[in-house]
Formats: structure tokens, sequence, C-alpha cells
């Protein structure tokens, strides 16, 4: 994260200790060493339920700020091929909203690390939303992504959310107007999620040259945090997020080391990624 950065989360649900800390103090504690939050994304049930807790507790070793719980989706229309793959097989061996719960109250009961249910609204709406908003708290959850749902869509939803006790993700994409940061900002807390290209999630071989220039105008329109996701799979990359941004966001790239070596190749790429971003800079 670069020296001129100033991260001002806004006030986050208070949560008791054994819930876990919170997003905004997961961001302050490594704004104060001048350095982003590594964000990574799991999904419940892939491989397997007990593999899916086993990189949970991998990827906090490893240095991991906060951590996304995907809950599988039928229709996951905002990730690529590889989180698809992962989606599909946890789905396949039986994964739910309420498994996924499950693995994260397992969690919660060693670690502190804050956790975001990251989700679409189906499953949410299907579970019974004030239920699935108070479930997930009970198990230790600190917020929700719900990735398609836009902001403002239903604000009725999203106060729900908010008066449960969790913090609202929300997305911002390179076609978001600078009115339209604006809007989203208001409505959320925790930080906001940038998603660094159009498309759909999966690894790249680049990051774009204009990210510095895009969070700086994000961070002009917005107090939260700004996490970067969408492509990220190398040191090199990790590190030039960090230098942008508040926060580095990956998964597809964990779900492919996880596919070579099991959480053990998981946990090592996550290490490099926090070796990339922690390393001084000439």
């Amino acid at each position: 994260m670069s020296e001129s950065s100033s991260v001002t989360p806004s006030s986050s649900p208070t949560r008791a200790p054994e819930r876990g800390k919170s997003i905004a103090d997961a961001f302050r504690a490594r704004s104060a060493e001048g350095r982003a939050a590594l964000i990574p994304y799991v999904c419940a049930g892939y491989p397997t339920r007990d593999v899916s807790l086993e990189m949970l507790h991998a990827a906090a070793e490893a240095g991991a700020d906060i951590l996304e719980l995907g809950i599988p989706f039928s229709d996951p229309l905002a990730d690529g091929p590889t989180i698809q793959r992962a989606t599909f097989k946890a789905l396949e061996q039986g994964m739910s909203v309420r498994g996924a719960l499950d693995i994260l109250r397992e969690f919660r009961s060693r670690r502190d690390t804050p956790v975001v249910l990251f989700t679409y609204l189906n499953p949410a709406l299907h579970f019974g939303l004030d239920a699935f908003v108070a479930a997930a708290r009970e198990a230790g959850a600190q917020g929700v992504l719900l990735t398609d749902l836009p902001a403002g869509a239903d604000r009725s939803l999203e106060d729900s959310v908010r008066s449960g006790g969790l913090d609202l993700i929300r997305l911002l994409a390179p076609t978001t107007s600078p009115d339209r940061v604006a809007e989203v900002a208001r409505g959320a807390s925790g930080f906001l999620y940038y998603i660094s290209r159009t498309g759909v999630t999966g690894a790249q071989a680049e990051v774009r040259e204009d990210l510095a220039r895009e969070v700086r105008a994000i961070r002009e329109r917005a107090a939260l945090p700004v996490a970067v996701g969408f492509g990220i799979s190398t040191p090199e990359q990790a590190a030039l997020v960090a230098d942008a941004a508040d926060g580095v966001v990956v998964g597809s790239a964990l779900v492919e080391a996880m596919g070579r070596g099991g959480v053990e190749e998981g946990q090592r790429f996550l290490r490099s990624l926090r070796e990339g971003m922690d390393a001084p800079r000439e």
C-alpha cells in the first residue's frame, strides 16, 4: 500500500471477541504497518468440506487478514471457470448454506480472523434473508458480499443485512461512474471491493496500468478501504496491487493452487503473495 494512502474505515458492527475481529480492525492493523491486507477466497466444500476448513486455517496462518468464504451456488454468473468448477464440485458433495455456516462456526472456534461470506442473492433468499443474516452472525461472520445485488436495488434488504450486525461489502468496477461510486460507498461498510477488470473471475497475466489512478479516484469519493481483486495470481502482481490499494483479494489462483497440491500448495502460494506484498520497495 502506498505511503500516501489514507485508510479511514467507517464504523463496523461491534463484535464480541469470540465472534472474531472486525473488518475495520483488520484494515487498521495493516494500515498502521504501511501495508495492505491479504484477502483470500475459499470455496466452502471444495474439494471437500474438511479440506476447505483446513484451507481457512492455513490461510490465516499464511498471513491472511480477512477471509472470503464462498457459498456454492448453481448459477455463479460472476465467476470464471476455475471457481465455477470448484462450486459445482462442492454442490455435488452436498455443500449448502447451512453447511458453509457450519464450516465457519468450526473455524471461528479457533480463529478470530474476520470472514466475509461471498454469495449470491438466491441462496440467501431461499434460506430466508433475516434467518440467513442471524445465522451468519451467530456462526461468526463479520460481513457479507451479495455479488448480484446492485447497490440501492433493494434498500430494505440491505437494511436487514446492516441491522443484523454484518458489514455490507459492495462491488465497484472500472465502468462505475464517479457519482455512482459515491452512492455505492454511502451504503457500504467494511470495505469496497474493486473489480480490477470487466468480465468474470480468473487469474490474469498482468495488472492493468491504470489501476493506481482508478483507486485514487475511488478514494476521492469514499472513505472506506479499497480492496482489489479479479485476476491476481503472482507475488509480483500482489505487490503492485498492494502499492495502489488497501487490500488484495485472490480467488481463482488459490483454487488452482489447491487443485495442484492441496492445502499445502495453497498455503505456500498465499505465503508467497504475503511476502511479495510486504517486501521493501526500491
